[in-house]
């Protein structure tokens, strides 16, 4: 495939007001949180190559502002859905960094009791209601919960994540109309990285400026700048206060994606300069650069932080490597919450009427 040609520098043009300042406090933690995704999913991608990791595994590389920003603004009770591109919101939302390597690798000690892999993570605990595989698929199901905590009177709301390309799907259009005509209780989240895997937003979308889309619906939308966890995290607030409300919101983030869609793409429809201009706007260098001009930040706690993190990740590395792998008949258990009549619990290669002469079954 040919390269595409480099496109021009986004500008957030939010049509939110500006972010405000937030404290020394709340900006360290975003800036660990950052540091902490990243070295995670550079950890994630190592393992990859190593064939320690299977199955597809896509990388928050880039995007690790609008992890911290959001997952910051919400309270313990929400709920989150999220698309495949979840390993970082996993982790910001507190799930221990060995459970979430461990589901990576496959584990019975993992989040999902490794049966869920790099895109099905689920922590009740938590609230992370899962990745979904399927584009889309994380919509109808979001806003099915918050027509549940609607039903019931709850004061939690749904927070759901997408890609820029959902938006072009018919489960995205339905989801928001159906919440604005009821009023419920969700934040959608469109992650604008530019790239719906290798086509841009420019060229698949009439109206690139995906948060307007809102407008269909009579929703209340914003644009923030997803390269700054404090824009994020002003423009996430302002969004759960609607949507407690019950006056649903889109909220759009623009950020990178500085790699390819998946750990086994090599983004050959980037140009070079697009790339150099990638690694030039890495937002955790940014953020940092920003820190240290605010006093916050300081050479030896750059590299303190950045110690901690890889020895974090390390540490989840190891645990997942000791974990035992799942056994073979639990692979049914989660197949449904309840009893089901007639679940088939055939394994591959399975006879598929059991006891038949000469067919192992």
């Amino acid at each position: 495939m040919p390269a595409t040609k480099a496109r021009p520098p986004k500008r957030p043009a939010r049509s939110a007001p500006p972010a405000r300042s937030v404290s020394k406090e709340q900006s360290l933690a975003f800036y660990r949180q950052m540091v902490f995704v990243r070295r995670f999913e550079e950890r994630a991608a190592r393992a990859y190559t190593e064939a320690k990791i299977g199955g597809y595994c896509h990388l928050n590389l880039g995007e690790e502002a609008t992890v911290a920003g959001l997952i910051a603004a919400m309270a313990p009770d929400d709920y989150l859905f999220t698309n495949y591109r979840e390993h970082g919101y996993a982790l910001a939302r507190g799930i221990a960094p060995e459970r979430v390597m461990a589901e990576l690798y496959g584990r019975s000690d993992g989040v999902s009791k490794g049966w869920g892999g790099s895109m099905h993570m689920f922590d009740l605990a938590s609230r992370f209601m899962g990745g979904y595989g399927i584009v889309g698929g994380q919509l109808p199901l979001a806003t099915g919960a918050a027509l549940a905590i609607d039903y019931r009177d709850g004061g939690e709301a749904v927070v759901c994540l997408m890609g820029d390309g959902t938006t072009n799907i018919g489960a995205f259009h339905e989801s928001l109309n159906l919440a604005a005509l009821w009023g419920l209780p969700i934040v959608y989240v469109v992650v604008n990285n530019g790239l719906g895997m290798g086509t841009t937003v420019e060229q698949s979308s009439a109206e690139p400026e995906l948060y307007k889309r809102a407008g269909s619906y009579r929703m209340a939308s914003a644009r923030v700048d997803g390269n700054d966890p404090a824009a994020v995290y002003d423009g996430m607030r302002t969004a759960l206060l609607a949507a407690r409300a019950g006056r649903p919101y889109l909220l759009e983030t623009v950020s990178e994606r500085l790699k390819g869609h998946s750990v086994v793409d090599p983004a050959r429809y980037r140009s070079r300069e697009e790339a150099e201009a990638l690694k030039a706007a890495d937002p955790i260098a940014a953020y940092a650069v920003k820190l240290h001009e605010r006093g916050v930040l300081t050479d030896e706690l750059i590299a303190e932080i950045d110690g901690e993190a890889t020895a974090a990740v390390a540490r989840a590395v190891e645990f997942a490597e000791g974990s035992p792998e799942p056994e073979v008949a639990t692979l049914f258990d989660y197949t449904y919450a309840t009893p089901v009549p007639n679940d088939s619990r055939r394994l591959p290669g399975g006879a598929l009427f059991p006891g038949v002469p000469g067919v192992p079954g």
